[in-house]
C-alpha cells in the first residue's frame, strides 16, 4: 500500500508541474477568489470541472489506469479516456484561491466510460474525491463533446441575486426570467442572447438534476437551479464566470429598483430588437 501511495504522489507531482496545468491553476485561483468575494461560495459551496485531455498525450493518459478506481452511476461513452481537473468535495473556494493544487483532483474516465480513476495531491494518502455534483458535470461535458461545442468548462456557484429571483413566483419559468434579465441591462442580450435555462427545485447531486440540467443546456449556456444556484459552461473558467456575472448584474439591477419601492422600466421591445439585429449584422 505504501508503494502505491508513493507512486501516486509522484504521479500527481508530475501532473502539477505541467506548464498548461500551472497556467490553469492560476485561473482557478482567480475565479475562486471572485466567487468568494461575490458571496457565491459560502462554506464549501461551488464547484467546477475543466476538460484537460488536450494537454496530455495518449501515453501520458495511459498512466491513469493505475490510479484508484471508482465505478460511475452510469456510462459516459463519449468521455472515454477524457481527463478532467475537478474541484474536490468539501473544499472551500476561499482556500482554493490560496492553494488550488491541494483542493482539486484529476478524474480520468475509463476506456469503457463506466468508471473513473482519481489522482489528488495529498501527502497523507487521504486522496481527495471530486465534487458531489460530478454526475451533472460529466453529463454536461458529454453533451458538449457530442455537440462538438468549444466549451470545456462547467462552473457551479450560488449566485445570490439569481437564487433570490427563483424565490419569487412570477419568475419560476425561463420565459419570465429571460424577459426580465434581458430587459434590465443591454449586456445580457449582447452576451447571452440565448438566455438562461430554468430547472425546478431538484435534490442536489442526483442523476435527476444532471438530466434536467443537461436538457436545459441544449439551448442555453447557463441554467439556474430553483432556490439553489447556477451552472454555466464556457471555453474557460473566466468565460463561464463572466456569464454568471452578467446575469447577476441584471438581477441585481431589478432587485435594487424594487428596493426603492418602484417598478423598473426596463428596455423596450424595440430596444431589445435593435440589440438582436446588431448581433446578426
Amino acid at each position: 500500500m505504501t508503494g502505491m501511495i508513493d507512486l501516486l504522489l509522484n504521479f500527481s507531482g508530475d501532473l502539477f508541474q505541467k506548464n498548461e496545468i500551472k497556467t490553469l491553476l492560476k485561473q482557478v485561483s482567480e475565479v475562486a477568489q471572485y466567487l468568494w468575494e461575490r458571496g457565491w461560495a459560502e462554506r464549501n459551496a461551488g464547484n467546477f470541472s475543466v476538460n484537460v485531455t488536450g494537454f496530455f498525450q495518449d501515453r501520458e493518459l495511459d498512466r491513469f489506469s493505475a490510479c484508484p478506481f471508482y465505478p460511475l452511476s452510469r456510462e459516459y461513452a463519449a468521455l472515454a479516456r477524457n481527463l478532467f481537473l475537478v474541484s474536490g468535495t468539501g473544499t472551500r473556494m476561499r482556500e482554493m484561491a490560496v492553494s488550488p493544487e491541494i483542493n482539486v483532483c484529476f478524474v480520468y474516465i475509463s476506456d469503457a466510460g463506466s468508471a473513473c480513476h482519481i489522482v489528488a495531491d495529498h501527502a497523507d494518502g487521504d486522496f481527495l474525491k471530486p465534487t458531489s455534483e460530478l454526475a451533472t458535470h460529466l453529463m454536461v461535458h458529454q453533451q458538449m463533446i457530442l455537440k462538438k461545442s468549444p466549451g470545456r468548462v462547467v462552473l457551479h456557484a450560488h449566485v445570490t441575486e439569481l437564487i433570490a429571483l427563483t424565490h419569487l413566483a412570477p419568475f419560476k419559468s425561463e420565459d419570465a426570467l429571460n424577459s426580465l434579465l434581458w430587459g434590465m441591462h443591454p449586456e445580457t442580450m449582447l452576451f447571452i442572447p440565448d438566455g438562461l435555462g430554468f430547472v425546478p427545485y431538484t435534490l442536489a447531486g442526483t442523476d435527476q438534476l444532471a438530466g434536467l440540467t443537461t436538457s436545459r443546456l441544449e439551448r442555453h449556456q447557463a441554467v439556474v437551479w430553483e432556490k439553489h444556484g447556477c451552472m454555466a459552461t464556457g471555453r474557460s473558467l473566466s468565460e463561464a464566470f463572466d456569464i454568471l456575472d452578467i446575469l447577476a448584474k441584471a438581477a441585481k439591477i431589478y432587485l435594487l429598483c424594487k428596493a426603492t419601492g418602484m417598478e423598473p422600466e426596463g428596455l423596450t421591445n424595440c430596444q431589445l430588437q435593435e440589440i438582436r439585429d446588431s448581433l446578426s449584422s
